[in-house]
């Protein structure tokens, strides 16, 4: 009863902090019809601002620590963004009405990382006083990217599959002896043999074009930007004089304006199964956990802080919301754009921010003291 308590009193105090409440009152003010708008630029620039200090603090911590600290997080971040695609593959896409590749470009989305979210649990974690190692954030990549390449492989993979399936059936229904099928099933000369491999091959999922997509994506390119200044240059007396004391309020903002838009977003989830309310419920919080318990074997095994095991625990709960979208619609141009961009952004971050943030940091705290 007292780990239950403890943990109540955490989660109860994490809900009352202003980063969730700007979120939650965008969404209030959004839904009273409120006709506030914040342009786009300035949203676009608070978001390279927020991801560069991140950077920053990642690169600046890689600098003046091992790196050998950092390996199994890493690992395990990678492990995180591919189960997820395939966790969406074989549940989500088993529920009535919802489209395997819609389900598996949702897999992806919320297999991403989203750099607010990512934002929001650190400013938390440091009002809260507990200690993170300050390279957790470089983890965004280690998740992001994995989630997307897997998710864009997988949806090719399923859907030249049943392109073949339905060229088969066709042919079948077309044949009317069996020399008719088996010449259409093994080709008769070599030209006909070379143009079947051409066309495999031109099948074929191209990896390296989908991580250089996601590498060039804002969120990710702002991120490893500060990443990359604060690994090889000097970038202290930038970073304490302005990145470090606009964190907070730019977060703020963020916050508001993604409570705003979750709200505008809802609308998008009756054109698609119900499903999908569902899923984006249950699956930030089981991807934290399943997240949370390899942190803890990190923790036992290398002494990651538990700071830093709520910091993964976020990533995996949260869904891209900057470069996650373009990227899956170039890469799985048939999947809905309603169907998982409604489900991250309506159901999916808000559940991430105000439920997921708050219980992992309430867990973490009842488990650590």
């Amino acid at each position: 009863m007292d780990f239950l308590s403890v943990f109540l009193q955490d989660f109860v105090k994490q809900l009352q902090s202003p980063t969730l409440g700007f979120l939650i009152g965008g969404m209030i003010i959004a839904a009273l019809g409120s006709e506030l708008v914040i342009p786009e630029s300035i949203c676009t620039i608070i978001v390279f601002m927020l991801l560069t200090k991140i950077g920053l603090t990642g690169g600046i911590a890689i600098r003046n620590s091992n790196l050998m600290d950092m390996v199994l997080p890493a690992l395990f971040s990678v492990v995180i963004g591919i189960l997820v695609v395939f966790i969406a593959r074989y549940t989500l896409a088993k529920l009535p009405k919802v489209r395997t590749v819609d389900a598996i470009a949702t897999g992806g989305l919320f297999g991403a990382v989203s750099g607010s979210t990512m934002a929001a649990a650190l400013t938390l974690l440091e009002e809260q006083k507990i200690f993170y190692e300050a390279w957790t954030g470089a983890l965004y990549p280690f998740m992001d990217i994995p989630a997307l390449v897997t998710a864009i492989v997988v949806a090719n993979i399923y859907l030249n599959k049943k392109k073949r399936k339905e060229a088969a059936d066709s042919a079948m229904q077309e044949s009317f002896s069996k020399q008719s099928v088996a010449a259409g099933d093994y080709p008769s000369t070599r030209q006909e043999y070379l143009s079947q491999q051409k066309g495999d091959a031109d099948n074929r999922v191209k990896i390296w074009p989908i991580i250089e997509e996601s590498l060039r994506g804002p969120a990710l390119s702002a991120m490893l930007l500060g990443l990359a200044l604060g690994l090889f240059t000097q970038p202290e007396s930038v970073y304490k004089s302005f990145y470090d004391p606009a964190f907070r309020g730019l977060l703020s903002i963020l916050m508001l304006v993604m409570g705003m838009e979750a709200w505008s977003r809802i609308g998008e989830l009756r054109k698609v199964a119900q499903w999908y309310v569902v899923y984006s419920v249950i699956a930030p919080i089981l991807h934290g956990l399943i997240a949370f318990g390899l942190g803890m074997i990190a923790h036992y095994a290398t002494g990651f802080s538990m700071g830093g095991v709520v910091v993964m625990a976020v990533i995996a709960s949260s869904s891209s919301d900057i470069s996650g979208p373009p990227t899956l619609r170039a890469g799985i141009p048939s999947a809905n754009p309603s169907a998982y961009i409604g489900a991250s952004t309506a159901v999916g971050t808000p559940i991430a921010i105000g439920v997921c943030i708050p219980l992992f940091i309430g867990l973490a705290q009842a488990i650590g003291g």
